[in-house]
């Protein structure tokens, strides 16, 4: 499991700084977050393939997060037979990408599903290749959705004391008891997965979160994440601006993930008005509240280990 981060930019893209876009990675299939105008250079320069890619979860229907979704489908559909790709995010979404289809004349040659959020529909938006995809409802200028993805719980460690105890073979009947399927034994002894199976374990816990005030949703999707990507768009001088455009400083998103016993804090969705020299004040006071804090850059990538 691992997640590059394609963009980590806000409001336009940059020569230096592409929006904010992250490509999450699971046993070979991709999920994305956002796709800002221009976002598929960043798949071309990272020489990221996109055949594999099956869901983008879009926050909100501001340009920078949704221009560049016309460009992905169309890059995916070079590929000869992709799948199909499903598309969640605000209502809205669904209609955006059939008017551009349509307006454009393109014809896309995979089929193409939308969920969209409704209050109807819970905190979990998806099931998807052994993971749980949640939104919240974020504080924005607009309606926002922040997103977290929950690896499903995986079984407990096999106790090859307790087996060998129990006198079952070394063989194929371990692995059948760590799938979580009980067995029969020669003598006719039934032996369960929790007989040599410790406690069930869980799975890793990825966070998104950007274009948002501090909120609650906002920490509902941090809570606990082994990695997040929160918005660090401002410095403390800007708070101000921060505060009247419902955005997040550095140090308040910092300030959340250590609250929500988050282990590692990318920040994205930086003003253009900061150069990279400028980066070391975000990091700077993101890192008074959460040590270890870091300013995304484009194809900066993660690895995400079992938390055990």
């Amino acid at each position: 499991m691992d997640c590059i981060v394609l963009g980590a930019g806000g409001m336009m893209p940059m020569p230096a700084r592409l929006t904010t876009s992250v490509l999450f990675r699971h046993e070979g299939r991709m999920l994305m977050f956002d796709a800002g105008e221009g976002i598929q250079l960043a798949l071309k320069k990272g020489t990221v393939g996109i055949r594999a890619l099956e869901v983008v979860a879009i926050s909100h229907m501001h340009a920078d997060h949704v221009l560049g979704l016309p460009g992905v489908l169309m890059f995916r559909a070079q590929c000869d037979e992709p799948g199909p790709l499903t598309i969640i995010g605000p209502k809205g979404i669904k209609k955006f990408i059939q008017h551009t289809l349509e307006d454009l004349r393109y014809r896309i040659n995979f089929e193409l599903n939308f969920i969209e959020w409704s209050k109807s529909h819970g905190s979990k938006a998806i099931d998807w290749n052994g993971c749980a995809v949640h939104w919240e409802p974020l504080q924005h200028s607009t309606f926002c959705l922040g997103y977290r993805i929950e690896e499903n719980t995986r079984p407990g460690k096999f106790d090859l004391k307790k087996a060998i105890a129990l006198g079952i073979p070394k063989g194929p009947l371990f692995g059948r008891l760590q799938a979580g399927e009980r067995i029969t034994l020669d003598d006719g002894r039934e032996i369960l997965p929790g007989d040599v199976l410790g406690p069930s374990r869980r799975g890793r816990i990825v966070a998104f979160a950007t274009d948002t005030m501090r909120c609650e949703g906002m920490h509902r999707i941090a809570q606990g994440a082994d990695l997040a990507f929160l918005e660090g768009m401002f410095t403390l001088e800007n708070e101000p601006e921060a505060n009247d455009k419902k955005h997040s400083t550095a140090a308040s998103s910092a300030q959340l993930a250590a609250e929500a016993g988050v282990q590692k804090l990318a920040l994205v969705h930086i003003s253009p008005r900061y150069s990279y020299d400028d980066e070391k004040i975000l990091k700077k006071e993101a890192r008074t509240h959460f040590k270890g804090a870091i300013v995304a850059r484009g194809l900066d990538s993660f690895d995400i280990p079992l938390p055990d």
